[in-house]
């Protein structure tokens, strides 16, 4: 960590707090070498189990929420695709933001399940049902990582239909699916399609189909021809901090499997909703990451961790710049930087001059400047080395506010 030590002041005031490197820079070996020894993947948190409570006593029963309709039984006739489209259209309402619209559908009278991206970071949303009505949901839930958010109703309708949840799991290649949401605001839209395959991609498991999504539909239900849902409808899939992968073209469309939904509404890691490898239905998975993706990942995770460490020095090397462009400069600055030291690199930027008396505090700025511009270039070359790609290196400098153009990186 970068230290402060105090310089002359030209006015007699108490000096201008710099910086100074002191053990810091001489323990940048020992923190990459902690690093590497320390930094490893650990294993996933043990699910929290919920203690049963002790029993209430007893007392008249409340009346329950009403049920979804049945699946039919064995022998009954089986639902027509119009009555299953019916169904499934009544359970699904537009989701408006101040930034757009997508879809969300009914899984139980007071709770609805959309996508991260629809609700936008917003607490609360409009939704909008199929007959025109609106009513205001709270965002009870979300999980980044896979794209899932539950919404919540203060007072629900008892009549709403609701849709069942089934499995991903159980899916075929060419079986019969159905997509229903607003795409391009377009409410209560179906489109038809079949599974081209279940894939693995980074922790979450998407169902591929080619049944048309399109902007809106995301957040909709993928029911099977049953009438559950097994997946969530997304045009846009993130898995993480990876580049994601567009969907609503060239038939490459894709769903959240509801399995990490069902697990997320039980108040569990979506994680927990991951399905076995192999379910014996012939469905196409990702094979186990290869030795050289097992080294890009180690060395993702030591790069930002150094990237980190450079970043808390960074932040202390920020307030002694201001305080020195307060009180040791006259002029001004040309140009807007990440972060304001920057300048120091960028030709013709200080339109302005040093006050006597503050060279110490300014040699002693640029000497920390440079050295965090040192160890930030070791830092990504090692990550090269390790095989770490380029937009992902990039990415993590631009998280960290380190990516200078002017450093060549």
């Amino acid at each position: 960590m970068l230290s402060q030590r105090s310089g002359p002041d030209p006015e007699g005031r108490p000096g201008l707090s710099i910086l100074a490197l002191g053990g810091w820079v001489v323990g940048a070996a020992a923190l990459a070498a902690l690093a590497w020894t320390q930094l490893r993947p650990k294993p996933p948190a043990p699910p929290v189990v919920a203690q049963e409570a002790a029993p209430a006593p007893a007392a008249a029963p409340e009346p329950p929420p009403r049920p979804p309709a049945p699946p039919p039984a064995a022998g009954a006739r089986p639902a027509s695709l119009e009555e299953v489209v019916g169904r499934g259209i009544a359970a699904v309402v537009t989701v408006e933001t101040d930034k757009g619209k997508g879809s969300a559908f009914f899984v139980a009278p007071d709770r609805l399940l959309t996508n991260v991206h629809v609700v936008s970071g917003n607490s609360y949303v409009t939704i909008r049902r199929s007959n025109g009505e609106t009513a205001t949901a709270f965002v009870e839930a979300t999980s980044p990582d896979y794209d899932i958010a539950v919404l919540k109703l203060a007072s629900p309708a008892a009549t709403q239909v609701t849709i069942p949840l089934g499995s991903a799991g159980d899916l075929r290649p060419g079986q019969e699916v159905i997509a229903i949401g607003s795409p391009l605001g377009l409410q209560n839209s179906v489109t038809r399609g079949i599974v081209s395959s279940l894939r693995q991609m980074g922790p979450v498991t998407v169902v591929q189909t080619d049944a048309a999504i399109n902007p809106g539909n995301s957040g909709g239900p993928l029911l099977d021809r049953n009438g559950s849902a097994i997946g969530i409808n997304t045009f846009i899939l993130t898995t993480g901090r990876p580049s994601g992968v567009q969907g609503g073209s060239q038939g490459l469309n894709f769903a959240i499997a509801i399995d990490h939904a069902k697990a997320l509404l039980e108040g569990r890691s979506p994680a927990e909703g991951a399905l076995a490898q192999d379910n014996g239905n012939g469905l196409n998975r990702q094979p186990p990451a290869s030795e050289t993706e097992q080294q890009q990942t180690q060395g993702s995770r030591l790069y930002e961790a150094r990237l980190a460490q450079l970043a808390q020095a960074a932040d202390t090397l920020d307030r002694a710049w201001e305080r020195l462009l307060a009180k040791g400069y006259q002029g001004k600055v040309e140009g807007s930087f990440e972060r304001g030291w920057y300048a120091l690199w960028a030709d013709g930027a200080l339109r302005g001059t040093f006050v006597p008396g503050f060279e110490a505090s300014l040699d002693q700025v640029r000497s920390n400047a440079d050295t965090i511009k040192r160890l930030s270039i070791t830092a990504d070359e090692d990550a090269r080395t390790a095989g770490v790609l380029p937009g992902t290196r990039r990415e993590l400098r631009q998280k960290y506010r380190l990516d200078y153009p002017g450093w060549g990186l």
